[in-house]
C-alpha cells in the first residue's frame, strides 16, 4: 500500500524529477489526491506537478514521495503522457490501477 502522508520539500521532488528525466523542471502546482479502491483509501497525499524543459515530447511530470516500511523514502516520478493526464491518473498508474 502506498502512503503519501509524509511530505518532503518540493525542492527534493524537483531534484528527483530533474535527475530521473534528465531535464530542468519547474513546480507549477501541488494537488491533494486521495485514491480509494474497493472502499478503502490506498493512497492519500500531495502530488506536485512540474513543467519540463525536456528533450522529448513530454512537457509535464507528476512527482511525490512515499515512506517505505523500513523508514526509507521512495521518490515517484510519472510522465504526463497518453492516458496519464492528471495527478490522479498518475497515482493510479503508479499503483497499477488502469485509468
Amino acid at each position: 500500500m502506498l502512503d503519501g502522508m509524509t511530505a518532503v520539500a518540493p525542492s527534493e521532488l524537483k531534484s528527483a524529477v530533474e535527475h530521473q528525466l534528465v531535464c530542468k523542471a519547474w513546480l507549477t502546482q501541488s494537488v491533494a489526491v486521495c485514491e480509494v479502491q474497493e472502499g478503502r483509501i490506498v493512497w492519500d497525499g500531495v502530488v506536485h506537478v512540474f513543467d519540463l524543459d525536456y528533450h522529448g515530447d513530454i512537457d509535464r511530470a507528476y512527482a511525490w514521495s512515499d515512506e517505505l516500511g523500513d523508514g526509507k523514502r521512495r521518490f515517484v516520478v510519472v510522465e504526463h503522457t497518453g492516458p496519464i493526464d492528471s495527478p490522479e491518473k498518475a497515482v493510479r498508474a503508479a499503483i497499477g490501477q488502469s485509468s
